[in-house]
């Protein structure tokens, strides 16, 4: 019997490989690729095979890794000392971080994508309580032409999506595939 991540790609190519409709939404352009958190290192050794399901189906890839996004955008900070003195004051800002972090991924975006694109999106576990995921798969699929493909550390029951041990969750209707998909 093959391991998740084996099912999660087959059952990816099988997705991806079908012919694109053009006029769709951005909510059904966006893919969610829900695995369970344990696999996320796995899962990252082998990002290239899911590049691999895409450029073999002629759907050119990029990748956006935002795993080290808010420590990057803390080091341009100012009062990045005061921060760490005393971290409730970061909340003040997490907006701030989202908006810039929307803005740079959308430059990326609008400089490499076709109809044909596929925009992946790593990392969104590390965003757990510093920004909303949904938020950000929100305003970035409104940008993308192609297809928006969120490697994403959850569940996802009725179009509910949970990201990691998350209560709460939200309501987004994507294209969910799991490993049971």
């Amino acid at each position: 019997m093959s391991d998740r991540l084996t099912k999660l790609l087959t059952s990816f190519e099988s997705h991806i490989s079908i012919p694109w409709p053009s006029a769709v939404s951005s909510d059904e352009r966006t893919i969610f690729l829900v695995y369970h958190k344990e696999d996320e290192l796995k899962l990252r050794a082998r990002t290239e095979e899911f590049e691999l399901a895409c450029t073999n189906n002629h759907h050119p890839w990029l990748l956006l890794d935002i795993s080290h996004s808010f420590e990057r955008w803390m080091v341009d900070q100012d009062y990045k000392e005061t921060y760490f003195e005393d971290p409730e004051y970061l909340r003040g800002i997490y907006d701030d971080f989202s908006d810039e972090l929307v803005e740079t991924l959308s430059e990326s975006v609008l400089e490499n994508q076709s109809a044909d694109s596929v925009i992946a999106l790593l990392g969104c576990g590390t965003l757990f309580g510093f920004a909303s995921v949904s938020g950000l798969v929100e305003s970035l699929a409104e940008k993308i032409t192609g297809r928006l493909v969120v490697f994403f550390p959850g569940e996802v029951q009725n179009n509910n999506y949970q990201l990691l041990d998350a209560k709460d969750g939200w309501g987004y209707h994507a294209t969910a595939i799991s490993a049971t998909s």
